[in-house]
């Protein structure tokens, strides 16, 4: 090889390390981006106005959460992504407070669902299904544990519940890790209705040490595949174990996000925040966060399932706003 051809060799081999290096780099710089979902709907928020006449049965007053909260209110929100879309959760044992959150939704397009309360088993509840179920934002509604310990039981509480699977609508369930245990029964008893275990079955989080009960709970959900486990008020659990310090780094909830990543899977978990509740352990931005760290590795595909693929399976709701 010539001088000449060996100095023009070099020059073009450096200049293509050099360009290797840039491309490496780049690459480095874009996978250090976070993946996010293309679109987040929040299965899990609380609107209500203690200022109406006939005033709120929840929270309290006197309560950091005694205030007007309404879907402007979220919508002003910070947040780490946005938000443009929510499933709102009933916050009120008043029947005629299933229509107002229907009314709320008539100028809010960010709702595109409810989950009212109705109780299952009284005289009255067919006729009040019939009624608000017209509006096809009603998707269902959401039954507290103890109620459904009692109802399980019950001829006319069961009945009432097929009813629901049958024309298409799902049940909410909430309490503590032995709700994870009444959702197995009730899929068992009533396979076509579509069942949402509020977060997590709320139970405490405490890093490292796992609630083995809850973990058993989890583990015998594995095969009920009408069950979603909503993963919400995550940092609510961990405030049960450290209410002066609530973790924001996602390796907190890793073992317990593990759990449910392993005996649910990508296919069932849905995000929701419990917001305004959760503004009592951290901040939106955070607890958005916490999940989307943990989903990091496991792909863009993941992210969109949990964060509102799924919520479109377990809610049905028809169209994302603003589409």
């Amino acid at each position: 090889m010539s001088s000449l051809n060996r100095r023009s060799f070099l020059k073009t081999a450096s200049a293509g390390f050099l360009a290797s290096q840039l491309n490496l780099n780049g690459s480095k710089a874009a996978d250090s981006k976070p993946l996010l979902p293309a679109r987040v709907v929040d299965t899990h928020t609380h609107f209500y106005d203690p200022s109406r006449p006939e005033g709120v049965p929840w929270p309290r007053k006197g309560s950091s959460l005694y205030r007007t909260v309404l879907p402007k209110d979220f919508v002003e929100l910070k947040k780490y992504q946005p938000v443009n879309a929510t499933v709102v959760v009933e916050a009120s044992k008043l029947v005629e407070d299933n229509q107002w959150i229907l009314d709320q939704a008539k100028d809010n397009p960010v709702i595109i669902g409810f989950v009212g309360r109705l109780t299952p088993g009284e005289p009255d509840f067919r006729k009040h299904l019939k009624r608000f179920s017209k509006n096809p934002l009603y998707k269902g509604i959401r039954i507290n544990y103890d109620l459904l310990d009692l109802g399980l039981k019950q001829k006319q509480f069961m009945d009432d519940l097929k009813l629901m699977a049958d024309q298409g609508l799902q049940v909410d369930l909430n309490g503590g890790p032995v709700t994870l245990n009444g959702a197995r029964l009730l899929a068992e008893q009533v396979p076509d209705l579509r069942i949402v275990v509020d977060h997590i079955g709320n139970v405490a989080i405490k890093g490292d040490e796992i609630d083995l009960r809850w973990r058993e709970y989890m583990e015998s959900l594995a095969d009920q595949k009408q069950v979603f486990i909503k993963i919400s008020a995550l940092v609510e659990g961990a405030a049960r174990h450290r209410p002066d310090a609530v973790p924001a780094d996602v390796e907190y909830y890793r073992p317990t996000l593990d759990v449910i990543w392993k005996n649910i899977g990508v296919d069932r978990m849905i995000f929701g925040s419990n917001w305004p509740v959760s503004e009592r352990a951290a901040d939106y931005v955070t607890l958005q966060k916490i999940l989307v760290d943990y989903l990091q590795d496991k792909g863009q595909a993941a992210l969109d399932k949990v964060f509102w693929q799924n919520s479109k399976l377990a809610y049905r709701w028809d169209k994302y706003p603003g589409e």
